[in-house]
């Protein structure tokens, strides 16, 4: 009876995971990568103004939630834009600039460290290919070294990304054409792909546009707007039903209420 009552709840169980799986509900979370080697250095000033923007589109990084706990990554890591929203904890080795009571800090990858190929990978072209760089905020860098270092080795690993609120959405275009940055994305941060689809039409893959923006061609205007959004790590999908109003205008921001883990 005893082996009976465990073959059964074991093929209970087993069909249990196998219907949370087909039906969506199984939440894919990102997972720590193992610790390692590169370098990082820093650009701006302690107010970070000159991190604004970027090859990302986030814009105001203070409006959007990003603060000056970000850092631009080296086309190596950067990914043709995938790697945007990305999260890594860096912490420094090996040099005596290090802060010895600060273990690490956490970026937030939201800009493209471009290649200076007119000096050397190991002299000031620091973000050339195929080297790993981090080119961090200044006020990031400072956590973990002293900044007139200028640069350090240091350790770094992917982690989950913890956002508060959910995925937010900012819409530019015109009546015909719709593109969207995508932003505040939790668990690996980063998106693979979306798909649009307003109250009158059905669901339209979008392309990617550049950074951690997304575009469909079609008119959308007066329309309620849902989303569907695969994340480029875990390559789960949610599906984020009517976020947008009827009544969204370019320029705006928009909120929803769930998000990846």
């Amino acid at each position: 009876m005893a082996s009976f009552s465990g073959s059964w709840l074991f093929n209970f169980l087993l069909v249990a995971f196998i219907f949370a799986v087909v039906s969506g509900s199984a939440v894919a979370v990102f997972q720590p990568s193992p610790w390692k080697l590169a370098h990082a250095t820093f650009y701006g000033d302690e107010t970070a103004s000159e991190t604004m923007g970027g090859a990302c589109g986030y814009g105001n990084l203070f409006v959007n939630g990003y603060g000056t706990d970000t850092a631009a990554l080296s086309s190596t890591l950067f990914n043709n834009g995938y790697a945007c929203g990305t999260c890594f904890q860096i912490k420094c080795v090996q040099s005596k600039a290090c802060y010895a009571n600060f273990a690490f800090t956490t970026v937030t990858a939201t800009n493209l460290c471009p290649p200076n190929w007119s000096q050397d990978s190991n002299a000031g072209g620091w973000c050339n290919p195929p080297r790993v760089h981090f080119d961090m905020a200044k006020p990031a860098f400072m956590k973990i070294a002293e900044w007139k270092a200028g640069i350090v080795p240091v350790q770094y690993r992917r982690v989950p990304c913890v956002r508060k609120g959910g995925v937010r959405f900012s819409l530019q275009g015109n009546g015909y054409w719709l593109l969207v940055y995508v932003m505040n994305v939790g668990g690996g941060g980063d998106v693979y792909s979306m798909a649009v689809k307003g109250s009158k039409t059905g669901w339209i893959n979008m392309s990617h546009n550049w950074g951690a923006s997304y575009q469909a061609f079609a008119s959308l205007g007066g329309q309620c707007l849902s989303f569907k959004i695969t994340s480029f790590t875990t390559k789960e999908t949610i599906t984020l039903w009517n976020v947008i109003p009827s009544n969204w205008q370019v320029g705006l921001s928009y909120n929803s209420n769930f998000n990846f883990h």
